[in-house]
């Protein structure tokens, strides 16, 4: 009978500790989930003393605006009057509304069909919309050193003229930025990915956004060949839309971006001429 009392006793406290580790588990998955409710997810831009911030998905068209502006070989100050704008416009978002002045304005930039700035589908299309903007804009002459919300309002004809400027700092900072001009200077706080990410599908719209550049996939990188200020952008651009690819990792001449520590860049051993933009793995789903 003593035997047997020590053994309920023995399987009773091993029933107890097993019972007190799963609710410890449970106590640490419930608190990770909970921390990662609370993040706020957003991308800074900062630029010497400058410091300007999007939400995601507005820091996603940026990139895109940009990305647009470097593949045509433009300067980053036609990157800046284009966020300036689009800001002003449709606060950085693809939207198929207009309003009472012009109730069919679309897109990022509320380009109107009436106008002759294309199609409604075409207007829609981003990539469509911000060449339609950079070719309206290389027409003004000098328009590099013109005031970012006079060389807007030249191509926008805008019933508000003097609006844009109130979006000129955070056009400089992104444009700046997103252009490869300032490296280290976009920073996004993100959730932990939710699905796998496909580095065919970062190649893909890195290829739209930038044309051929070279690059290789390797495992859940993809590897693109780019140096210098060119570099830095496709790093950003990474960056930028780290949230709809599932990118957890970028590396660029030097430094690294993880999307786990929310730190912004780190000091790394990158190798220069290349950037290295890795994805969430299947297991990760």
């Amino acid at each position: 009978m003593v035997a047997r009392g020590r053994g309920f006793r023995r399987a009773t406290v091993l029933l107890l500790a097993l019972a007190l580790l799963a609710g410890g588990i449970y106590t640490v998955v419930a608190f990770v989930q909970r921390s990662e409710a609370l993040v706020t997810e957003r991308c800074t831009a900062d630029v010497g003393t400058q410091s300007a911030e999007l939400a995601i998905d507005q820091t996603a068209n940026a990139s895109l605006i940009t990305a647009v502006a470097v593949h045509r070989g433009l300067p980053a100050r036609a990157a800046s009057i284009a966020l300036a704008t689009a800001m002003q416009e449709s606060k950085l978002r693809n939207i198929d509304h207009g309003d009472l002045a012009g109730p069919d304005s679309r897109g990022l930039f509320q380009q109107r069909p009436s106008q002759g700035w294309g199609t409604q589908e075409q207007i829609m299309d981003p990539y469509f919309a911000a060449n339609a903007f950079y070719d309206a804009l290389v027409k003004i002459p000098g328009y590099e050193s013109l005031e970012i919300t006079d060389a807007a309002q030249r191509v926008q004809r805008s019933a508000f003229p003097t609006a844009y400027a109130q979006h000129e700092v955070m056009g400089r900072s992104f444009a700046s930025a997103l252009s490869g001009q300032t490296p280290e200077a976009i920073q996004c706080t993100l959730r932990a990915p939710q699905e796998a990410g496909q580095p065919e599908t970062v190649e893909s719209e890195l290829a739209r956004a930038y044309g051929a550049l070279g690059t290789a996939v390797e495992g859940e990188s993809l590897v693109v060949e780019a140096s210098s200020s060119e570099a830095w952008s496709v790093a950003q651009w990474a960056v930028a839309n780290a949230k709809d690819l599932a990118v957890t990792q970028v590396d660029v001449a030097g430094h690294s971006w993880l999307r786990k520590d929310q730190t912004g860049w780190e000091v790394s051993d990158a190798p220069d001429g290349q950037v290295r933009i890795t994805v969430a793995p299947a297991s990760s789903r």
